[in-house]
């Protein structure tokens, strides 16, 4: 059974700086992209940045410059490193590898996420 553990989450002040990290007990990681989604309250999951085999990362408009995305094979995890926070960014972060045809949605069942919230 997938599981998936986020964790690094809490509050910071507009401007500042945090960095999640995902633990996966998948057992192909090196294999799979991985990504960074958030949820906001009342709205859509969104996949936020990718980081592909080749260590090939993609960010949202919305994040980019902002995050960085990384990968451990050895140690199964994903990193976010997340500066310049904004308010906007407040949500619950969620790690997976985004299905092929559709990257809205995670391969794995969802964990439990981290919640980020950023204060103005």
């Amino acid at each position: 059974q997938v599981l998936l553990v986020e964790s690094g989450g809490g509050v910071v002040q507009a401007g500042g700086s945090l960095t999640l990290s995902c633990s996966a007990s998948v057992s192909r990681f090196s294999r799979n992209v991985w990504g960074w989604y958030r949820q906001a309250p009342g709205k859509v999951r969104e996949l936020v940045a990718t980081v592909a085999t080749d260590n090939d990362q993609n960010y949202a408009a919305a994040v980019k410059g902002r995050f960085t995305i990384a990968r451990d094979n050895a140690k199964r995890e994903v990193y976010l490193q997340m500066n310049s926070l904004k308010p906007e960014d407040t949500a619950q972060y969620f790690c997976n590898t985004p299905e092929y045809h559709d990257d809205s949605r995670g391969r794995y069942a969802w964990g439990q996420g981290t919640q980020v919230t950023v204060s103005s």
